[in-house]
């Protein structure tokens, strides 16, 4: 049994999809998408968020391998990262809002727990 989804795509571009997914959702601090891409998306957002407590130069390399803005990377470490300083995970909520109209696809937001102390400045 695989460890993942394959979100009906192939590997480069399920990979590619879920790059911009995380890159945006650490851009925005929320992203409203189908339930199962939430849920990937999550697992490998809290992995980043685990790579930026640690704030090294090797985990700064490894997540500018995954996250293509260098911009959203610098908040990764510089904001999201310490407002989750204490906790042990569970950095990402999951809320479901229903089916979507035009396929039936469920859909969900995906959100920061500690979004209240992170507010993105200019929007």
């Amino acid at each position: 049994m695989a460890g993942y989804k394959k979100l009906g795509r192939p590997s480069d571009q399920r990979r590619a999809m879920l790059r911009n997914l995380v890159t945006d959702f650490f851009k925005y601090g929320q992203l409203t998408t189908t339930l199962d891409r939430a849920k990937e998306t999550g697992k490998i957002a809290e992995k980043m968020i685990t790579l930026g407590k640690q704030n090294t130069l090797h985990t700064k390399r490894q997540a500018l391998g995954y996250i293509t803005d260098r911009a959203v990377v610098t908040r990764l470490f510089n904001e999201i990262a310490p407002a989750n300083a204490n906790r042990q995970g569970g950095y990402v909520q999951i809320f479901k809002l229903g089916t979507r109209k035009g396929d039936g696809a469920e859909m969900a937001i995906l959100k920061l727990t500690e979004s209240s102390a992170i507010v993105k400045k200019g929007e």
